[in-house]
């Protein structure tokens, strides 16, 4: 099960990415994060805003209430997913 923390905007969601992969995807579940992979490569942040576009799409959010709060150069991130309740993002990762 993956690890949401409530936050004053929203919800933290621990993400382990993997840049550079065959295709975007959302993997599932792994250690608690949810795991995805996204054919860019790790350099001047290009990994990161696929992710957060991939998160968007996959979350049914606009971009702009992604934010990454950390994890900017580590394979290991937490997403600030704002507006959003836990119970609504644990409904949508269950359907993923």
């Amino acid at each position: 099960m993956i690890d949401l923390e409530p936050h004053p905007e929203g919800v933290v969601l621990p993400v382990r990415a993997r840049p550079g992969a065959r295709r975007n995807e959302v993997r599932g579940e792994q250690n608690g994060r949810l795991k995805v992979s996204v054919t860019q490569v790790a350099e001047k942040g290009k990994a990161n805003k696929a992710i957060l576009k991939l998160l968007g799409a996959a979350l049914g959010v606009r971009r702009s209430q992604l934010e990454l709060l950390s994890g900017d150069t580590s394979s290991e991130k937490r997403i600030l997913i704002r507006r959003a309740s836990q119970q609504a993002v644990r409904a949508v990762l269950d359907r993923l």
